[in-house]
């Protein structure tokens, strides 16, 4: 190797360098999918764009060098893209942009795409207001793993899972159980069986809200509940 060849390999080595130290998890300029907030449960939405709406890139894309980005136009637009009737979890809004984590219903992992799309291709779902105890109970399936609630009497409900991530040449495992009574729409827990949901986090708590959306069951929760990258996270099918 010749000293022109290696000072370039250095100068690229360095700008590779700078570009990755950019990267800023916190700008909120970038979508990194959603996030759990203590005082407001999840959302979902429908792609109400026909026949599809693309995603809009983060200032991470193309190797760092989507800074003017989230923005209408080509520049911005990436290939992937969801169609009519999709349901997506919404996180948080930037101007014409939110930010949404989509799993495909035929996902066989818990494989999921996060990035922008133009607010207005969203339509809101609304959640069941009150459902009854039947609306909750039965075995919900969900890639990786599942629930099941049953009744528990009194107008509670147990609810029991199993979540199972692959790592690698491991397996991450979560699981979670309670005993809980469902407040209008939402039914809240802490896992431990004995923490009021209401009091604020003391960080180191595995914390699920369920919501029934149409015919799912939407189930959220802090990541707190088993092993590096297990969430129960998702919309669920009866079984």
């Amino acid at each position: 190797m010749d000293m022109r060849a290696a000072l370039i390999g250095l100068v690229f080595g360095i700008v590779a360098t700078m570009d990755a130290s950019a990267y800023d998890a916190y700008d909120p300029a970038n979508c990194n999918g959603i996030g759990w907030d203590d005082a407001r449960p999840l959302a979902v939405a429908e792609i109400s764009a026909s026949p599809r709406v693309n995603f809009v890139k983060s200032p991470y894309d193309d190797d760092f060098k989507a800074a003017a980005c989230p923005a209408i136009g080509d520049t911005c637009r990436k290939k992937s893209y969801l169609v009519s009737g999709d349901l997506v979890l919404v996180g948080k809004t930037r101007g014409e942009f939110t930010c949404v984590s989509y799993q495909s219903p035929h996902a066989r992992t818990q494989t999921w795409t996060s990035g922008w799309l133009p607010r207005t291709a969203l339509a809101p779902v609304t959640p069941m207001a009150r459902p009854a105890l039947a609306d909750w109970t039965g075995s919900w399936v969900h890639p990786g793993g599942g629930l099941a609630i049953t009744s528990a009497g009194g107008g509670r409900l147990r609810i029991e899972g199993d979540q199972v991530v692959p790592a690698g040449r491991d397996l991450n495992n979560g699981s979670l159980a309670a005993t809980a009574q469902p407040e209008g729409g939402l039914i809240a827990f802490v896992d431990d069986g004995t923490t009021p949901f209401e009091r604020p986090s003391a960080g180191d708590e595995c914390r699920v809200r369920l919501q029934r959306v149409g015919a799912l069951l939407l189930v959220e929760d802090n990541a707190g509940c088993g092993g590096a990258g297990v969430s129960f996270t998702g919309l669920y099918r009866r079984k």
